[in-house]
């Protein structure tokens, strides 16, 4: 199944990479009245695009500086090398990095020049110093891909975990060289100066070794990434995916594929087939929900709806879940960069009215339902992020996730099961949630579906709960106790940038990194799909 990111020791030291100011009170985001918590009309009620009031962009710009800020306090001077994390006093950045680190820290630093937070001229030289850096990193040269871990000081590929010594199996993520492909492609229409240099990459990458073209009875899914020796003793499929691989020895693929439709790992595929490295239906061989077919999937969160179409050939169960008198397209933890990431680059919204269009404000509108109301936390934004009480720990709206066992949004975790009709017995169909544990980056990627009340969120992060320092807000908080995770993961500030940039520069990313032929590629599969999500009533 789809399974999200993970990252370094932190985050359980997996060396694979599978990879508000207002407390609202409880029923003031009354959803079946049509009310949404900043006292607009919620999330898909008029906030995408009628731009901000010079308030609201101020304190964007704030947030924005105090970010870079922490962004730049992580990154080598010498490599341009992000690093994966820093602690509240910026003062030591961990020694280790990603793909997806270091693409985050490209278009970070695109859109501090487009704010004036910093000059081209030192936009130019730090992208310039990381591009430089990219090109002599040692890669899987047949695909150009690179791998999961360096050293942000010397960029060299990580064998071992700096602080415990413990071995790192070097491995290629498809998700996280899509990342920074994405990035690369930001580059390189942003800075015309830099545009040979970022093209350089980003064509040397083959999406095609991710993608096993016999899965999904044929309409083809992506690996989670593949190992060039044997890690140990996880599971590994031995194979060669890549068009242009003859001679090329066989890779060892993970077990799982990227199954599931509302997934952070959509990038890959989107990039995929705009590079005519992957066939344009693998758009449509991802899983809306499990198959509603007997008992058989009857271990997934909830009883899923809908209908079967055809796409391209392909045949899609358009299956949605029922959460807050709404209807949506779960994402496989129930969480917001799940759903959210992708629609920084791509405007899956605007192409797809009668799919990411509902299913985007959906999701923001179940998320603030979940916080505002059924959990009662006054606050909302549930997405990976630090844990407030030690490490890293998956977050999300558990009841929304299709993992029956999703994405918890409390401490201690609150498993939610109502059962499946006709199949199992709901174990806790009434949860009592414990203490909420939101993350801001998550309130910043609905910034273009409810503006009002992401800000009325963040305000309340900030100066109630009191997680904001020098670097902009904390990873995350506790919504009780004001218990901190007082430090800043490069990869959450790379998304609070951008989304950041996206509502004070029009979209500039997607701008930025939608041409031509990737609209043209790209744009009338997006346009073609329904899934069936619905608003609040």
């Amino acid at each position: 199944m789809a399974q999200s990111r993970t990252s370094a020791p932190l985050r359980g030291a997996l060396a694979v990479g599978l990879s508000a100011l207002l407390i609202v009170p409880a029923g003031t985001a009354a959803w079946a009245g049509g009310q949404g918590p900043g006292g607009g009309d919620g999330p898909g009620g008029g906030s995408h695009g009628d731009g901000l009031s010079r308030t609201q962009e101020r304190t964007l710009l704030r947030y924005a500086d105090d970010t870079w800020t922490s962004m730049a306090a992580m990154t080598d001077e010498e490599t341009g090398l992000v690093a994966d994390q820093i602690d509240a006093d910026l003062a030591t950045p961990s020694d280790y990095t990603s793909p997806t680190n270091i693409g985050g820290y490209l278009w970070s630093a695109v859109v501090a020049r487009d704010l004036g937070i910093i000059s081209k001229k030192e936009a130019r030289q730090r992208i310039g110093t990381t591009l430089e850096t990219l090109s002599e990193l040692e890669r899987h040269e047949p695909s150009g891909m690179f791998y999961n871990w360096y050293s942000p000081e010397t960029g060299e590929k990580l064998t071992t975990w700096p602080d415990s010594g413990d071995v790192v199996h070097p491995f290629l993520s498809t998700v996280d060289n899509g990342w920074l492909a994405a990035a690369l492609r930001v580059v390189s229409e942003a800075d015309p100066k830099l545009h040979k240099q970022a093209d350089a990459l980003y064509d040397s990458m083959d999406f095609g070794w991710f993608h096993d073209t016999e899965a999904a009875d044929g309409a083809g899914l992506n690996r989670g990434g593949f190992w060039v020796d044997q890690p140990g003793d996880t599971c590994t499929v031995p194979g060669n995916y890549g068009d242009d691989s003859a001679g090329a020895p066989d890779v060892l693929y993970t077990c799982h594929w990227y199954d599931t439709t509302v997934s952070e790992a959509r990038i890959a595929t989107y990039l995929g087939i705009a590079n005519g490295q992957i066939p344009p239906e693998a758009y449509y061989g991802t899983l809306r929900t499990m198959p509603d077919e007997g008992c058989d999937f009857a271990w997934q969160e909830q009883k899923p709806e809908g209908v079967t179409r055809e796409y391209s050939g392909v045949s899609v169960f358009e299956g949605t879940y029922e959460y807050g008198d709404m209807r949506l397209v779960p994402a496989w933890g129930g969480s917001m960069f799940e759903a959210l990431m992708p629609d920084l680059f791509v405007p899956e919204a605007d192409w797809g009215p009668r799919s990411w269009g509902v299913n985007h404000p959906a999701t923001v509108a179940a998320q603030e339902y979940h916080g505002l109301e059924e959990a009662d936390y006054g606050y909302w934004g549930f997405s990976p992020s630090s844990d407030p009480f030690g490490g890293y720990r998956e977050y999300g709206v558990e009841g929304l996730g299709i993992s029956s066992d999703g994405y918890a949004s409390d401490e201690p975790a609150t498993d939610v099961d109502r059962g499946y009709e006709g199949c199992r017995e709901g174990t806790n169909p009434d949860p009592q949630f414990g203490e909420g544990v939101v993350t801001p980056h998550a309130s910043f990627l609905a910034l273009p579906y409810d503006t009002d009340g992401v800000l009325d969120n963040l305000a309340g992060i900030e100066n109630d709960l009191g997680a904001y320092g020098d670097g902009g807000f904390f990873d995350a908080v506790s919504t009780d106790s004001g218990t901190a995770a007082e430090r800043y993961l490069s990869l959450d500030q790379s998304m609070i940038m951008a989304a950041i940039g996206n509502a004070i520069d029009d979209d500039s990313l997607k701008d930025y990194f939608v041409d031509r032929s990737f609209e043209k590629a790209v744009k009338p599969l997006v346009a073609a799909q329904i899934f069936g999500s619905t608003m609040p009533r």
